[in-house]
């Protein structure tokens, strides 16, 4: 009698193998799909069959098999691997396919820790078993594998440490929705909780990471986004390290406001001792900022910001540098330089930029960004003053040294203050807004922390989500959207936990949110127009009104049901500013698109009844969130048509939205001319965004003479950033194969710099070789 190899089965049970019952799963799993093959994964699997060969270790086997075989031609593989993926999760949290009820699920979970046990406290046992019979556990089958890889790693209630997973992607969306709305009347919330579930887990709303991985669990804090703001003393510096490592512990990304420490050599206690400068304290905030992994959900980072004209600038600009020593790096933050309109014309005058210290300059600092005309007179009055520290440096060089470190790191991001101040919805002279954060799309106002308890200071959070405008049908579909969005993210605001009272200060004051975008790229291919012709121009111009119209008059509403944000007094919207009243006027030459919607009947509105949210909108860059969606990332072109992304399960394969129809009407990343168009549609967004954009800028070395990018086409894309009102910059791509310059090769001459004033000239805008800006 032959020997019957045996395999294990989850529960440690032996039987004999079934080869049929593998053939199945397969076979289940490939239904409906095209151009997969059920016997094409079975022989690419190469099962070594053994005795005692585990049931999960054939099952993972099939499912890199299936996964392996992704390509642009064979797309539907993501979703059979995804399948096989999901009958694996759900075995491995539950010990079957079929997953149990949702209140069972619930009790179960909070009386092991893992869920908020105000869900149990909330809801009635009636109420879990009326969204049991509306949540669709069969929606976990349009997931891709990559999706299915992203909620296993990172999104998925579970036990870190041994791996043990406790639920599925479906009850993940219902538990967010239900947490959102616990609060609203119990005559009508179930009716939000359903729409809000639908559209989350139908993927016309995108949730970021610390929503999705926290939102039901004992951990309430989700803002993505924290605006740390350090002053000019020890005990603040402290304040903003211990404030850094209670947020990064808990998922959020960090923006940090360093510009007001003093230069080095600056005295101390009356000339008792001089200063150490900035990048002791730089280094400080880097050990906050790596001393927690986030729980393992994602790593700790942030972006520091400074202005270009500090004392010590020209040694900040450098320290993500690979040359230099440690003592003079600081290499694991990135960071963000602060410019405005007067250090752009110094450059194109081909004058000096003078660098001051902020100690030795009172009131220099503030006046950056609330005040243009008094930085100016300030800025020029200190120059004069010879009792004040000082250095002068051209402003040409100065400025290709900052896109030098750009090109070279890739990430030393620019933001233009004036823009964000006075394209704001914040009054400036009221709230100025003085820093980014970690993606630059946040734009909010700050204080410095005295001391970690200081009521006073103001730590700014943004609350984030995003719309998928590969699902809409129409831009009457973003009403309801906007209007869920608004809701379910407002309630988070007073649902959430504050470790620090200045974050909440600030957010119950201001009650913030940035609402984005994903899938853009797959929105252009679909409607047959291209980043770089300016054919997208005037649909890019009716969505982005119709997406900050609609939010809104969704914040509208809710002020209205429960009252207007107590700051709502510092917002332009108060004085019945809009962001088409204040944006930049060159955006009418890229784009004639009239405005569609009824803004004066709005703008009363909020005028009478004000606005729940102080800020409404943000373009971030939802690399991962976009992943769950099956969607292209924020506004971005795609690198490829297929995206390889690695992660500790391995490589992540996915394939770009209905790439077999429409892959002639993508237009990927170098494909690009140059970043010329890109930018007009950056613009025409930031028109209606009311914070501000994770846009990046992308080169090809290859295209340029010597396979280098000459120094003068990336000052022109800065000045073509400024001059149509882009608040912030984010990446510098640089093709895959080019090498770092070297000084030498970086370096911009007078020749360039009259080349420089050349292309500018062209614009209408342009006398005697210097652009108005």
């Amino acid at each position: 009698m032959k020997n019957t190899l045996l395999v294990t089965k989850r529960d440690g049970a032996q039987e004999p193998i079934d080869l049929e019952k593998i053939h199945k799963v397969v076979t289940w799993a490939a239904r409906g799909l095209e151009d997969v093959s059920v016997s094409q994964v079975e022989i690419k699997a190469q099962i070594q069959f053994y005795n005692g060969i585990k049931t999960a270790e054939i099952h993972e086997t099939l499912i890199k098999s299936a996964a392996d075989l992704i390509s642009p031609e064979t797309p539907d593989y993501q979703y059979l691997s995804a399948r096989l993926a999901i009958f694996h999760l759900r075995k491995k949290a539950y010990g079957q396919y079929e997953p149990p009820h949702l209140f069972k699920q619930v009790k179960s979970m909070v009386e092991k820790g893992k869920y908020d046990k105000h869900l149990l406290e909330d809801y009635t046992e009636q109420e879990f078993n009326d969204m049991n019979d509306f949540i669709e556990h069969s929606r976990d089958l349009n997931f891709s594998y990559a999706a299915v890889k992203q909620l296993e790693g990172k999104y998925l209630v579970q036990n870190r440490v041994n791996g043990e997973i406790y639920e599925s992607a479906q009850f993940l969306y219902l538990l967010v929705a239900a947490c959102l709305f616990a609060k609203y009347d119990k005559s009508e919330r179930l009716g939000y909780v359903k729409r809000f579930y639908d559209a989350s887990s139908m993927f016309k709303l995108s949730l970021p990471t610390p929503i999705m991985a926290g939102v039901r669990t004992p951990t309430r804090q989700f803002s993505s986004c924290v605006l740390i703001e350090a002053g000019d003393s020890l005990d603040s510096i402290n304040a903003t390290a211990s404030a850094i490592v209670k947020y990064v512990s808990q998922r959020a990304g960090i923006g940090i406001n360093a510009g007001r420490i003093r230069a080095l050599g600056s005295p101390i206690r009356g000339g008792e001792a001089f200063h150490t400068g900035c990048i002791p304290f730089y280094k400080h905030f880097q050990t906050a900022v790596k001393s927690c992994s986030q729980g393992g959900v994602r790593g700790g980072a942030a972006t520091l910001f400074y202005p270009i004209w500090h004392l010590e600038v020209e040694s900040l600009l450098v320290l993500k540098n690979n040359r230099g020593v440690e003592e003079n790096r600081v290499r694991h933050l990135d960071y963000g330089v602060q410019c405005n309109k007067l250090m752009y014309t110094r450059m194109l005058k081909g004058g000096d930029i003078t660098l001051f210290s902020p100690s030795d300059t009172p009131g220099l600092y503030d006046a950056f960004f609330a005040d243009q005309e008094e930085f100016e007179r300030l800025y020029v009055q200190y120059e004069n003053d010879d009792s004040i520290r000082k250095k002068r440096v051209k402003a040409i060089d100065l400025f290709s040294q900052f896109m030098q470190e750009r090109a070279n790191t890739g990430r030393i991001y620019l933001q233009n203050v004036d823009h964000c101040n006075t394209h704001s919805p914040f009054n400036p002279k009221l709230a100025p807004v003085r820093q980014s954060n970690l993606c630059l799309e946040i734009a909010l106002p700050t204080k410095p922390l005295q001391h970690i308890n200081d009521p006073e200071g103001e730590i700014a959070l943004c609350t984030l989500s995003a719309f998928n405008l590969g699902e809409i049908k129409s831009l009457d579909d973003l009403e309801e959207l906007a209007d869920l969005s608004v809701r379910a993210l407002d309630s988070l605001l007073d649902y959430q936990d504050y470790p620090v009272p200045a974050a909440l200060n600030a957010t119950i004051g201001r009650r913030t949110l940035g609402i984005g975008v994903i899938n853009f790229a797959y929105y252009l291919a679909k409607n047959g127009v291209k980043y770089s012709d300016s054919s997208a121009n005037g649909l890019v111009h009716r969505t982005f009104e119709a997406i900050q119209y609609y939010l809104l008059k969704a914040s509208n509403n809710l002020a209205k049901e429960k009252g207007a944000c107590p700051k709502f007094n510092e917002t332009t919207y108060s004085q019945g500013l809009m962001p088409i009243d204040t944006y930049k006027k060159d955006v009418d030459k890229i784009c004639d698109e009239p405005l569609h919607y009824d803004w004066d009947t709005l703008r009363a509105d909020i005028v009478k009844h004000g606005l729940r949210n102080s800020t409404l909108s943000a373009l971030m860059p939802s690399e991962t969130s976009s992943q769950i969606s099956n969607a292209t990332n924020g506004i971005e072109p795609p690198r490829g048509f297929i995206s390889v992304k690695q992660s500790k399960d391995g490589i992540l394969k996915q394939v770009v939205p209905e790439f077999k129809r429409l892959r002639n009407d993508y237009e990927l990343m170098w494909d690009l001319p140059s970043n010329d168009g890109y930018l007009q549609l950056v613009a025409i967004m930031q028109k209606f965004i009311d914070q501000t954009i994770s846009a990046n800028t992308s080169y090809d070395p290859g295209k340029f003479e010597g396979g280098m990018v000459p120094m003068k086409v990336l000052l022109k894309d800065l000045l073509t950033t400024y001059k149509l009102g882009i608040k912030t910059l984010y990446y510098h791509n640089t093709r895959d194969g080019a090498s770092d310059k070297s000084d030498a090769e970086m370096e911009i001459d007078e020749q360039n710099a009259k080349d420089l004033e050349v292309i500018i000239e062209d614009d209408d805008d342009c006398e005697g070789g210097a652009c108005k800006i």
